[in-house]
């Protein structure tokens, strides 16, 4: 709204570590240009229904360590809404705003990229542990979910030669490997699978006689990191987690023990690293910046050591997949 003084701000979609840090960073640069902020509770529906709190310099200190979000989030899109739209745009104009801020993943920021076509004046922070947002090397969240996830490897892999086992992690990622890589790459993983080179038939028979020969050759241990959604051949039956399934193939395939373990939502919560708590802040002092630029329909991005912004035209309804030149890195040690 051209003269307001008052910015919107939510975090939808699943919660990430840097999220706080990203609301404070907001929070207190918007306030420093003399901004006022309101924060809507659990992400869409919150802006839907009018569920605010004002944000302010008390509210907002010492968050930047917290995992989560102090807004709370859902899941829910007003564009599945009647008049979804027209229900959006209303409470953007009743409030006032100059500016709504999405702190969200891939959905939540493709939802703002179709509301910014109708007119809702948007700036978009990236933040997903699993790293699949187009135009950004990196989101919030990402970084720690790989810490997390190496840190687990390397205590698998004392166990694993302890008795000689194969070890298998799951972590998160059902379209893309992102964590998988970065993890299994620091943790010198000895296979890493990903959604975007699908386990068939021959891969899994080339992953049995990798491990089998790694035995053969002494090395009596070995770790696999797997994504939770690596796909497998179509007649494999699989009613829970997939590299419990794995894991017992290789049992039957190769005779030696393989044990599985999942991180879930181990991952995706608790404090975040150092790297995400300078993104975040990097990334609300930049959402603000756009703002103040009346630069609306943008994400804030980094590229190489740069941030930057990109259009969220390009986000909408794109997954980013893993660089394969990445994984091929990764790959070089595998066996």
């Amino acid at each position: 709204m051209a003269g307001s003084k008052r910015i919107g701000l939510i975090t939808g979609g699943g919660d990430c570590p840097g999220l706080n840090a990203a609301i404070r960073a907001v929070t207190k640069s918007a306030l420093r240009v003399g901004y006022e902020v309101i924060g809507f509770r659990d992400g869409w529906k919150g802006f839907i229904e009018g569920d605010t709190e004002i944000l302010d310099g008390v509210k907002t200190s010492e968050i930047i360590d917290r995992g989560g979000t102090i807004l709370g989030t859902s899941r829910f899109s007003p564009l599945h809404l009647e008049d979804g739209t027209r229900w959006t745009l209303q409470q953007f104009k009743e409030w006032g705003l100059a500016a709504l801020v999405v702190l969200g993943g891939e959905g939540t920021l493709s939802i703002a990229g179709k509301l910014a076509r109708e007119g809702l004046l948007v700036v978009g922070i990236p933040k997903t542990i699993d790293n699949d947002v187009v135009g950004t090397d990196y989101t919030i969240g990402f970084q720690t979910a790989v810490q997390i996830a190496t840190d687990a490897l390397d205590r698998l892999r004392s166990t694993a030669e302890s008795h000689h086992r194969v070890m298998l992690l799951e972590v998160m990622g059902r379209t893309v490997g992102w964590i998988a890589t970065y993890a299994g790459m620091a943790a010198g993983a000895d296979a890493i699978l990903i959604p975007e080179i699908p386990l068939d038939e021959a891969k899994m028979a080339e992953l049995c006689r990798m491990v089998k020969g790694r035995s053969k050759e002494g090395k009596r241990f070995s770790i696999i990191v797997v994504a939770e959604g690596v796909g497998l051949a179509e007649e494999t039956e699989v009613s829970g987690w997939v590299g419990e399934v794995i894991s017992k193939i290789i049992e039957e395939k190769t005779g030696l023990e393989a044990k599985f373990s999942s991180l879930d939502y181990i991952q995706r919560g608790g404090t975040p690293v150092a790297y995400d708590r300078n993104l975040a802040t990097a990334f609300g002092v930049k959402a603000v910046e756009l703002v103040r630029e009346d630069k609306y329909g943008q994400m804030t991005a980094i590229k190489g050591n740069r941030i930057t912004s990109t259009s969220l035209e390009k986000v909408v309804d794109k997954v980013k997949k893993v660089n394969l030149k990445v994984y091929k890195i990764a790959e070089t040690f595998f066996g």
